[in-house]
């Protein structure tokens, strides 16, 4: 007969298997309703924990292609799950806290898996296990469940410049830790494992539709991006809005071109497009597409007063005009080349929707309010002026109507009536 210390530690080595068919089952039912990444994983915990895996820590880290961020990670604890975004590196630009991370460890080896226990004293490999040491896990583990490399060879040729380490298409790393004595039981950690491809499943079809929606809405705008991710990508399927046509470019840009070198270029137009743009995304406005040197962006009335939409695109041009001096200045001092700008702001029915071609096509605005617009905007180096409003802008924008001041009746190419153009007194 064993003793009762022996059957306490036979208990303690050989818990009861978990009984996970109901999870498996949510798990699927879950993927299929495409909830958030958030709900899935926070879910998946709590019903792992209440079945009887001591986890007190568990951590998802996916790769994702976005502008700014290269991956987003998932940690869950008792007390709740907090979510984080890693900005997007170059190749070579790894940090030193990801270079002596499990992740990379699995990645840069090729294993798919890893377990270290934490309570024997000896010295640990990576940063995250003293930390969990230092907050009384006994145990860590953690897997990688790949996505197959047929797939991503066919979906990238060439050279990349994005961060390998957490490249979408090659997996999803999760992690767990724990405080029970002795650790993990191998038979339940085996049954969680084996329950993971299901969840990164789930995880693999929810994250590819937040993946397509962050490209359509960087590529075309949000609310076109929009537009296009619910279907509407039929050729014909254009409609009349009315909308405040922005139209701006920069001033020199053609000579510097010839002049400077190509990485060069690619600062100045970066640098200057991003202090354009800001303006335009803080006060509601929409940059349908940039075109070498300047973008064309709206500013949708359907869906507040007329008024209010005109002050707000008002605002961002008032806004860029008054940065730009010290924009200008910093570059300067900094020993960069500078550059200046003309903004167009006219109000008109537009078409809206796709234009192009069967197989290639554009989510814009076309209409004789665009080249309108274009038209003004030309108008600011002959007047010298950074800003010009136009006459139909400046009569719905009436609370702002003593801001401006008016330059005459000008002649605009391909407009058949000289059109009276405004500009901000400030401006």
């Amino acid at each position: 007969m064993p003793s009762a210390e022996d059957a306490g530690r036979i208990t303690r080595l050989a818990p009861p298997s978990l009984d996970l068919t109901s999870l498996q089952r949510w798990i699927v039912d879950q993927g299929l309703r495409g909830v958030s990444l958030e709900e899935l994983v926070h879910g998946f915990c709590q019903r792992v924990v209440e079945v009887g895996f001591p986890a007190r820590r568990f951590s998802m880290i996916i790769g994702t292609l976005h502008p700014r961020h290269g991956a987003r990670s998932y940690t869950w604890r008792p007390t709740g799950l907090e979510t984080d975004a890693f900005p997007r590196r170059r190749t070579g630009e790894d940090s030193a806290a990801y270079l002596r991370s499990p992740i990379y460890y699995l990645r840069k080896s090729g294993e798919a898996r890893m377990r270290r226990r934490l309570d024997t004293g000896e010295a640990l490999q990576f940063l995250l296990l003293e930390e969990l040491r230092e907050a009384g896990m006994t145990e860590y583990a953690a897997r990688i469940v790949r996505f197959g490399e047929v797939d991503m060879a066919s979906l990238k040729s060439g050279p990349s410049v994005a961060d390998p380490a957490f490249d979408p298409l090659q997996g999803i790393f999760f992690s767990c830790a724990t405080d029970v004595a002795g650790g993990f039981d191998d038979g339940q950690l085996e049954q969680i494992a084996g329950i993971l491809p299901c969840l990164a499943l789930a995880v693999k079809s929810r994250s590819t539709f937040d993946v397509a929606r962050t490209l359509l809405e960087t590529y075309l705008g949000a609310d076109a991006g929009r537009h296009v991710l619910i279907g509407e990508i039929d050729r014909h399927s254009v409609k009349t809005i009315r909308a405040v046509i922005w139209f701006c470019d920069l001033r020199g840009f053609s000579l510097v071109a010839n002049r400077v070198a190509k990485q060069e270029l690619v600062e100045i137009l970066d640098a200057y497009l991003e202090a354009m743009a800001r303006p335009v995304l803080d006060h509601h406005g929409q940059i349908l597409k940039f075109m070498g040197d300047g973008f064309l962006a709206t500013f949708d009335l359907a869906e507040r007063d007329n008024e209010s939409v005109c002050r707000d695109a008002l605002e961002a041009a008032a806004k860029l005009v008054d940065l730009f001096p010290a924009f200008n200045a910093e570059r300067r001092e900094a020993g960069r080349r500078t550059l200046d700008f003309g903004v167009a702001l006219h109000l008109g029915d537009v078409l809206y929707g796709n234009i192009g071609a069967a197989e290639r096509l554009d989510f814009t605005v076309v209409g004789s309010a665009v080249n309108e617009a274009s038209r003004i905007e030309g108008m600011c180096r002959t007047l010298q002026r950074k800003l010009l409003v136009s006459q139909s802008f400046r009569d719905v924008a009436a609370t702002a109507g003593d801001r401006m001041i008016s330059l005459g009746f000008h002649a605009l190419r391909g407009i058949r009536e000289p059109q009276e153009l405004f500009t901000l007194a400030e401006a």
